[in-house]
């Protein structure tokens, strides 16, 4: 797969609309579900971006509208965000940056593990892999800008 040099400015090339296509593995079971929606990130007042999906999750037992929020806030250099649960606790940090693509998130009893992969101006993909004793799932998410019919 081609992979694009990371943004300079993450926070600028995050800013808008982008369309979400999320498959959702659930290792244990073998069940396997999908996630289709939007995702928005706009401006905030501290100088961050608000991040909202909202969409339709697909899963064997269950169809039907979802959403999540997080708040992110400028990180250590331009080429990275700190994500923060809509409450103010720490999440992790985000960056297509070869050096900082991948975090991780402790969730007791679970280790969340995510990595991030630009594809271009108007494309990115991130992948969750949630391990523990609670849960063991693999939840890969591609983003495609709206507006991306701005590009030559």
């Amino acid at each position: 797969m081609n992979h694009q040099q990371p943004t300079q400015d993450l926070q600028a090339y995050l800013a808008g609309s982008w369309s979400l296509e999320r498959t959702l593995t659930d290792r244990t079971s073998g069940t396997n579900g999908t996630f289709t929606g939007v995702v928005r990130y706009t401006a905030s007042p501290d100088g961050g971006l608000d991040y909202r999906e909202d969409g339709t999750m697909h899963w064997p037992t269950h169809t039907g509208r979802a959403f999540r929020e997080y708040l992110l806030k400028p990180g250590s250099s331009p080429d990275s965000m700190d994500v923060f649960f809509p409450d103010g606790r720490p999440f992790h940090v985000m960056s297509f940056s070869e050096e900082g693509n991948q975090d991780k998130h402790w969730c007791d009893p679970d280790d969340y593990r995510v990595n991030y992969i630009c594809h271009g101006p108007d494309s990115f993909s991130f992948t969750w892999d949630v391990r523990g004793p609670a849960k063991n799932l693999l939840l890969e998410s591609h983003l495609v800008r709206i507006d991306a019919g701005r590009q030559q």
